[in-house]
């Protein structure tokens, strides 16, 4: 076995190998719309329910967690683009154990996410063509976006651009319409008022444990972001394009999720949402707006074949960056004359041809398992990412400051209360009944994946030395 890569030991890692086929238009487009996807549309319900409309603040609790660990994202990325992004940041910071762990967690929180967004569109297909078994739905989701990927990155740039255009036209369509008859201007409406926010129990009907719920419902719907900073490296310019992608992201991301809470409870009693059920259905179907909910599952339709797209492509990249520093099979490495990694992306993807044996025998159940065991993973991988920020601060200060072209806000205070944040969500959920099945199993994933780690490094240290 071969040291770590001198990319590991130098902040400067070099030009990478994969083709630089994103345009700004791309990496802008899939910061916005990464995230905007069925957690918002339908899960969002969940946390109105535990919430009221004190879910507002749990989004902005939430969706500032996700903005910080986004910034510090950025901060990393645009100084040391590297197609593994924050895997390669913990090696660097914190040693191979760490690039080791993180890597492979993400990668196998993907490739599972992956094939239960592939499912869930094709249960939504199979709704509106019941002679198409579900399996062969996801059989057809599956060569479609492996097609595209291994064809060359530019696809994927295209497909995510449209995708994300969609979702993001039709939540401003969406606040274009409420707003107009939150104030009365729709035909046949009346401004609503303030009864709705303050009426059914006030503000916050169940108090700050309400709220404090609701951030546990909806902190994962945050994750995805991350994989803007993976493409960053497959860019035209990746030093700048991360960072207007990051700047234009965090603050839209939480317009888009928090003006969506706000008119949805202004306009309903928050009573009324039924949690599984889209509340932005709910809202259309009030308005009068015909075909509201099979409007809203073409856009959810959409959002869930955005999301596959974007997982195959950060899991293949992720694994790839893993096999380029000796962590992953060599065999990984093969990159086509487009310079798309072909072996890492099958690898990536092969689950996903999996998943239509397991549609046609368990369609239900065993997703649920495979989805406890990684419902903490995006806590786990942030962390990293704070401790990893952290350290390599002060070395890009030392080493290359005219690389800090976006910087995370008052370092290292608010890296720190990013931590703390995600340890207070850690403690919710050993508390909360609901959530604490994902957390043990998350665990057990998690500690697996750092014992391989250990015992790999105890036996590269005894066939090479003690590590530098």
């Amino acid at each position: 076995m071969h040291d770590a890569p001198a990319a590991a030991e130098s902040l400067d890692g070099g030009k990478e190998p994969l083709s630089a086929g994103l345009k700004q238009r791309h990496l802008t487009m899939l910061g916005l719309g990464g995230v905007i996807g069925a957690g918002l549309f339908v899960g969002s319900g969940a946390g109105i329910s535990v919430a009221g409309p004190g879910i507002i603040v749990s989004y902005l609790i939430a969706g500032a967690l996700a903005m910080l660990v986004m910034r510090m994202l950025g901060e990393l990325s645009s100084a040391m683009p590297a197609s593994g992004s924050f895997s390669v940041h913990a090696e660097r910071a914190l040693g191979r154990w760490a690039g080791f762990t993180v890597g492979w967690l993400y990668w196998f929180l993907l490739v599972i996410v992956l094939a239960v967004e592939a499912t869930a569109a094709a249960q939504i297909a199979h709704g509106w063509l019941p002679a198409v078994p579900q399996w062969a739905w996801v059989l057809v989701f599956m060569v479609v976006f492996t097609t595209a990927n291994l064809t060359a990155v530019k696809n994927f740039g295209e497909f995510e651009f449209w995708f994300a255009a969609l979702k993001i036209g039709a939540i401003l369509l969406f606040l274009g319409l409420s707003l107009l008859a939150i104030f009365g201007l729709l035909p046949d409406t009346e401004a609503v008022g303030m009864s709705n926010l303050t009426g059914q129990g006030g503000f916050l009907p169940n108090g700050w444990h309400g709220v404090i719920s609701g951030v546990l419902v909806v902190a994962f719907a945050f994750g995805g972001l991350e994989v803007v900073t993976i493409a960053a490296a497959e860019s035209e310019d990746p030093e700048r394009a991360v960072g207007r992608a990051v700047r234009s992201a965090v603050w839209r991301i939480l317009f888009f999720y928090v003006g969506s809470m706000l008119v949805i409870v202004t306009l309903l009693p928050w009573s009324s949402i039924t949690p599984g059920q889209s509340p932005y259905v709910a809202v259309l179907d009030h308005l009068g707006v015909p075909s509201a909910g099979q409007i809203m599952q073409i856009v959810i339709f959409v959002a869930l074949l955005s999301a596959l797209n974007a997982n195959l492509y950060g899991s293949s990249r992720m694994v790839f960056s893993l096999a380029e520093r000796g962590e992953a099979p060599r065999a990984l490495l093969k990159v086509s004359g487009g310079g798309v990694p072909v072996r890492a992306v099958l690898a990536s993807v092969a689950f996903g041809f999996a998943s239509v044996v397991l549609n046609l025998y368990w369609p239900d159940s065993i997703f649920r398992y495979l989805l406890n065991s990684v419902g903490a993973v995006l806590l786990f991988v942030w962390g990293l990412v704070a401790a990893s920020q952290l350290r390599l601060r002060r070395r890009i200060e030392r080493e290359m400051p005219e690389r800090l072209t976006l910087r995370m806000w008052c370092f290292p205070y608010l890296t720190w209360a990013a931590l703390a944040g995600m340890a207070g969500v850690l403690v919710l959920m050993v508390s909360d009944e609901g959530a604490r099945p994902q957390l043990l199993w998350s665990a057990v994933a998690t500690g697996a994946v750092l014992a391989v780690a250990g015992l790999r490094e105890l036996r590269l240290r005894r066939t090479e030395g003690p590590h530098r």
